[in-house]
């Protein structure tokens, strides 16, 4: 199963179509190291943060949500526990509800296909909510 960092840079390339040097000309990060990071079945140590930068540039992608892959493919579970961290915000909630760190840190874990499910799930019990109740 890929890691986090895998999943995260292997959809997006799948997603937009683009190639490792692609990746590497936009971020000004080897191409080599983006390879490295796309196949690596276990990232031993967390990557630089200039390669984190270069990634995300590369990926056109936030650098939190990079670097939040990289640290879980290094399996450190990263969470937002700072004051000003909103509770509606998915990494605010975590520090507040055990359950919603735990959704955060599974669903990098499940498959592409899995994810979509949940996400599907997601969706139709938010639609389910946000109807009014009936009598009955």
């Amino acid at each position: 199963m890929a890691n986090a960092l895998q999943q995260l840079i292997r959809e997006h390339l799948d997603r937009k179509g683009w190639s490792y040097g692609d990746v590497a000309r936009r971020g000004g990060v080897p191409r080599s190291t983006v390879h490295h990071l796309a196949t690596t079945e276990r990232v031993v140590r967390m990557p630089q943060a200039s390669t984190l930068e270069g990634l995300a540039k590369g990926l056109e992608l936030p650098l939190e949500s990079v670097r939040r892959a990289a640290a879980e493919a290094c399996g450190i579970h990263v969470y937002d526990t700072s004051p000003g961290a909103e509770p509606n915000e998915p990494h605010g909630a975590a520090a507040a509800d055990p359950e919603v760190a735990l959704l955060i840190a599974s669903v990098q874990k499940l498959s592409a296909d899995d994810r979509r499910h949940v996400t599907a799930l997601v969706e139709s019990l938010l639609d389910r909510s946000s109807r009014p109740a009936k009598d009955t």
